[in-house]
Formats: C-alpha cells, sequence, structure tokens
C-alpha cells in the first residue's frame, strides 16, 4: 500500500461558540464559494462544547483574528493511506481499523501524536510538520511513501532519517483506555453530496451550521439529555463530507445526499471527560486497535476537544463492552 503526503499545511483551530458569528462570513466563503478561495482542504466539526476548524494556510487566512479563536500551536500535515495507487480522494476508503494495526499503532508507541478525520472518501491521519522525519521512518517498511507536490505524486525522500530511532519490535500488550467513554443516544448518518447541488441546499446547511442553538428539531426530545450536537462539514479537495445525526438527515430533500443502499447508522463513542490535548499519544490506538481485532468498521473524528469514534449501530453494544474491558485493564 501507499502512504501519500498531501501538500497542504494545516491549522487546527477551535472557535468558541459565542465567537461564531464573528466568523460566518469567512467559513461561508471557505463552505460555499471554495472557487472564490486558494483554499484546497477545509474541514468544521460542530459539537456541544465548540466548533473545529481544519484548513490549510490559504484557508486560515479567510478568519478574523479574534479571542474567540485558539489555534493549535503547530503546523500539521495529512497522510492519506491508498490501496491500489491512484488519487487519495477518489479512491475506495480504507477505513480507520484498516490502518489502525499499520499506521495508527506504530506511531504511537514511537510517542507520535495525530489527529485523525474521517471523511465520506476516506481517512486523513494528520501528524505534526515537525515529526514527519519519525514518521517517514515508522512507517517506511510497511508503505510505499510519496508526497504530493504541485498535484503530483512523487517518491518521498527519507529527510536523512537514518539513525537514532529504534526499530519497533512490536507491541505485545494490550494498550488499555485511559479515558472516560460516553455513548450519545443519537443515531449519526456519514454521507456526501455533489458539489453542483451544494447551491440547491446551502440555505438548509447554513442554519445547520450556525444556528443550531435554536429550538429543538421535531423528533429530538428535549428530556433526552444524553442527545448531543454534532455536525461535520469537509470540503477537501473538491469532495465534500457530511456527518449529522438522522434528525438532522431528514431534513435535507430526497436524492441530494449519497448513502448507501441499506441506509446504514452509526452510533457515536466519545473518548474524554476533559479536553485531551494535542501532546498525549495513543488515544485513537486506544480506541481503534479493539475495533480492529473485532473487525468493526469505524470512522473516527478527532475535535479540539474530544475524540469520536463513529460504529455501526448494531455493533454498539459489543464495542462499548470491549472498550470498557479496555478501559478498566487501565485502571
Amino acid at each position: 500500500m501507499e502512504l501519500h503526503i498531501l501538500e497542504h499545511s494545516l491549522k487546527v483551530a477551535s472557535i468558541e461558540k459565542e465567537g461564531i458569528q464573528i466568523c460566518t462570513h469567512g467559513l461561508i466563503k471557505l463552505a460555499f464559494l471554495a472557487s472564490k478561495t486558494r483554499c484546497k482542504f477545509f474541514s468544521l466539526t460542530e459539537t456541544p462544547e465548540d466548533y473545529t476548524i481544519i484548513v490549510d494556510e490559504e484557508g486560515f487566512k479567510e478568519l478574523p483574528e479574534s479571542e474567540h479563536i485558539s489555534v493549535a500551536d503547530a503546523t500539521w500535515l495529512a497522510l492519506n493511506v491508498v490501496s491500489g495507487g491512484g488519487n487519495a480522494s477518489n479512491s475506495q476508503p480504507i477505513g480507520v481499523t484498516k490502518i489502525a494495526k499499520s499506521v495508527i499503532a506504530p506511531l504511537a508507541d514511537h510517542n507520535i501524536s495525530v489527529f485523525m478525520l474521517s471523511t465520506y472518501q476516506t481517512d486523513f491521519i494528520l501528524v505534526r510538520e515537525r515529526d514527519l522525519p519519525l514518521v517517514m521512518h515508522t512507517l517506511s517498511s510497511e508503505f510505499t511513501l510519496l508526497r504530493v507536490v504541485n498535484g503530483e505524486t512523487v517518491a518521498a525522500h527519507s529527510l536523512g532519517v537514518t539513525n537514532g530511532f529504534q526499530a519497533f519490535e512490536g507491541r505485545q500488550l494490550p494498550r488499555p483506555i485511559i479515558h472516560p467513554l460516553s455513548s450519545p443516544s443519537n443515531m449519526f448518518c456519514v454521507t456526501s453530496l455533489d458539489p453542483d447541488t451544494l447551491p440547491s441546499v446551502a440555505t438548509l446547511l447554513m442554519d445547520v451550521m450556525f444556528y443550531s442553538g435554536g429550538p429543538k428539531e421535531p423528533g429530538a426530545s428535549s428530556e433526552d439529555s444524553s442527545h448531543i450536537r454534532f455536525f461535520s462539514f469537509s470540503l477537501i479537495e473538491g469532495y465534500i463530507s457530511l456527518v449529522m445525526d438522522e434528525q438532522t438527515t431528514q431534513r435535507f430533500p430526497n436524492n441530494v445526499l449519497f448513502t448507501s443502499a441499506s441506509g446504514e447508522l452509526w452510533k457515536m463513542v466519545r473518548i474524554g471527560g476533559q479536553p485531551l490535548g494535542f501532546d498525549e499519544c495513543g488515544i485513537v490506538a486506544q480506541i481503534s486497535e479493539p475495533l480492529a481485532t473485532a473487525d468493526i468498521p469505524a470512522y473516527y473524528i478527532s475535535t479540539f476537544k474530544f475524540d469520536h469514534a463513529l460504529v455501526p449501530e448494531e455493533n454498539i453494544q459489543s464495542v462499548i463492552g470491549a472498550l470498557r474491558t479496555n478501559e478498566s485493564a487501565g485502571q
């Protein structure tokens, strides 16, 4: 398999809920008027706590300076595993559990922090730019390493990294889960739409993105305290990905969203009892390895404060059981 190192230099930022109105002009431009910007990588995820933005340097220029915006202290690069060659964005998604043992676990064992963004099309593994030499050294035996330069895929050089790193012999011990887990009551859809249809649903999407603090949508029980707000929109190299709960999906016109024939729904596992930060290593591995062992597919979305795994609804009880077992092992 190939590991593509994308050319985007990325910023990860948090926008406080009370500050979202000062950013809407730039965010609308990035989401709906991409042709008016030079941005190629943009993702916006709303959680109950805040909005998380992942955006390249060109897109970051569209956001104002504000005390309501916190930016992670690093530049990030996106890695993408491609099976059988081809463009990362139009290949079949590999799945986070499929790369748990070949990418995520080795990086965790070398104390390399990762930030995950699963989309409808693929999975992006974000690493700090300064960690790239160690990342390449760690993964070079498993993957053909390629860099994307000016849109062209070329062989990645080793950056001269040959000494000073210990060989990875393989991990024998289970990786205990050390952060609290919770599972909201709502069910989620992972979907996409044709960029050409974006104007027809732009008003609805703006409402979903920026006005979620208003009245509850029909079907969302006000007594259901475990029903959380979660919405993710990504526009990356021309491909759109959406993650939203079932009630939000029902607001869209028929035949606009790409969905599987089975209409598969996903349940969420939220990781973290308090903000996780960016320096801890192995959080994604703690979750993805047990899922990979059980052969359960998953999407994984990291945000500024918490992590989120999405698994098929029929697997949620077995997933919680397996993760609780690992959680107990860490106590």
